[in-house]
């Protein structure tokens, strides 16, 4: 049985975020809007199907797909790319595999002792943020 992403999340702590931003060449006016905004990630799962939803007061992103199907996104509100994304288990992670303009871009999402974590790679940059649940 997969792990369980449910539930609404808040952001704690972002290590290299900034670093992140730089790699996919956002301003620096945005970088710097982006590293003082708080975000809030709601998860909704079922099964093998995700809805994850982020907010921020400068703008919020949503993303729908199933494990194991490719999919095209548009990264709109970050870098402006096409990729496309695969997203597969790996145990109890969510592992998305990148491609398109960037080199090793990717992330994992995992739960453990009611903490959300979050890891961003782009290129040789790892970004790992922490979300607390709320209840």
């Amino acid at each position: 049985m997969p792990a369980d992403f449910n539930g609404r999340w808040i952001l704690e702590t972002s290590d290299k975020f900034e670093e992140y931003l730089k790699v996919l060449n956002i301003d620096f006016a945005t970088r710097k809007i982006a590293i003082s905004l708080s975000q809030t990630k709601v998860i909704t799962q079922n099964g093998d199907t995700f809805d994850i939803k982020t907010l921020s007061t400068l703008r919020n992103y949503e993303r729908s797909f199933t494990v194991g199907v490719e999919y095209d996104e548009y990264t709109k509100g970050l870098d402006s790319r096409n990729i496309k994304c695969l997203v597969t288990w790996e145990g109890d992670k969510l592992v998305c595999r990148q491609t398109g303009e960037k080199a090793n871009r990717g992330w994992k999402h995992w739960v453990k002792d009611d903490k959300l974590y979050l890891e961003l790679t782009c290129e040789d940059v790892v970004c790992l943020q922490v979300f607390k649940k709320k209840e």
